[in-house]
């Protein structure tokens, strides 16, 4: 079961990545969920470099919360170091995942953060 549930999300996330690239002046938001934690990158895709990232595992990330409120959190602290880095604008890259809980509230984080997509 759970390799199906893998193929299937690798087909979703190969049809999204035929549409999603990112650039040096708008890099894509590329989104990493397992069980216990979440990870984001910013990553230009022109030259294989990643800009921004940010976990669950940073420092600041409170661990007494939900994983949904640490999602949250994760999306701001990467709006953060993408101000600092000088992006304000970004493609959101799901990474074959439902645009639902973790995913959705990690995104929220990021628009409350200041970045646009």
């Amino acid at each position: 079961m759970l390799a199906r549930k893998q193929r299937r999300r690798n087909r979703i996330r190969q049809r999204i990545r035929k549409k999603v690239s990112g650039t040096s002046d708008r890099p894509r938001m590329s989104v990493f969920r397992s069980n216990k934690y979440i990870y984001v990158q910013l990553v230009d895709d022109t030259l294989g470099h990643t800009l921004a990232a940010a976990s669950s595992h940073d420092d600041g990330i409170k661990q007494d919360i939900t994983k949904a409120e640490q999602a949250s959190q994760v999306g701001e602290k990467v709006a953060e170091k993408a101000k600092e880095a000088g992006i304000d604008k970004v493609v959101f890259d799901r990474g074959g995942y439902l645009y639902h809980g973790r995913v959705k509230a990690l995104a929220d984080g990021a628009r409350n953060g200041g970045l646009q997509f």
